[in-house]
């Protein structure tokens, strides 16, 4: 394991990052953040906090619309 769970991960500039895992909503990502995606394109943001989609349902994929929540 690269990290263990008491040490943050490191950007390449050194900077650590912080993720917010949720059972039943999006990956929280402290930003600004590249995201490769499958095909290898990469898509970014500038904010100061991403919401990335862990479900799939996101229209905006791969960020999270709250598309997970749901809708009865």
């Amino acid at each position: 394991m690269p990290n263990s769970p008491s040490e943050p991960a490191r950007s390449p500039s050194g900077e650590g990052r912080r993720v917010v895992m949720s059972r039943r909503g999006p990956m929280l990502v402290e930003g600004p953040v590249e995201v490769e995606l499958e095909d290898g394109s990469v898509v970014s943001s500038d904010r100061f906090q991403v919401a990335l989609c862990t479900c799939r349902r996101s229209r905006r994929y791969p960020w999270c619309d709250t598309s997970h929540r749901d809708r009865g």
